[in-house]
């Protein structure tokens, strides 16, 4: 179901087709929580999540992705506003449509990993893990591509 909403002369979208994938890419090559990502582990993730773009015009001034089923669960990952596009709330506009998606409304669980933007999520409803020792991680590193 293709999303599309307006806050101003921002729209909000799920249309993968309408991302600027070369901004995307750069943001996340920078980013403390992607730098190591291969750039074809960058597209493949977004082929195979829920992707939602930020505009300003044509102009992509945001973007998160959504990895669910559909029916019980959802990761919400990769979420960012570009530094000139910052404290205008888009951030916040951007995590409560996700999380208001018609697709995904009802999940049981949503999780999320952010270093530095708690503040922003308890005011989307997440919470800290309240067992975090119930959870568990499995981290493998990015291979180095072959030079061959």
């Amino acid at each position: 179901m293709l999303l599309e909403l307006r806050n101003g002369e921002f729209t909000l979208s799920s249309d993968l087709a309408r991302l600027d994938l070369a901004m995307v890419r750069r943001f996340l090559a920078e980013s403390y929580w992607a730098r190591q990502r291969p750039p074809d582990l960058v597209e493949k993730s977004l082929r195979h999540s829920l992707c939602f773009g930020v505009y300003r015009g044509s102009e992509q001034v945001g973007f998160a992705r959504a990895v669910t089923d559909y029916a019980t669960f959802a990761y919400l990952a990769d979420v960012f506003i570009l530094e000139p596009y910052r404290r205008r709330g888009l951030a916040r506009w951007l995590v409560s449509s996700i999380l208001e998606h018609p697709e995904l409304t009802g999940l049981r669980r949503w999780m999320l990993v952010t270093q530095d933007a708690q503040s922003l999520y308890l005011q989307c409803g997440f919470q800290l893990i309240a067992r975090p020792e119930q959870y568990m991680e499995r981290l493998t590193p990015y291979s180095k591509p072959s030079l061959s």
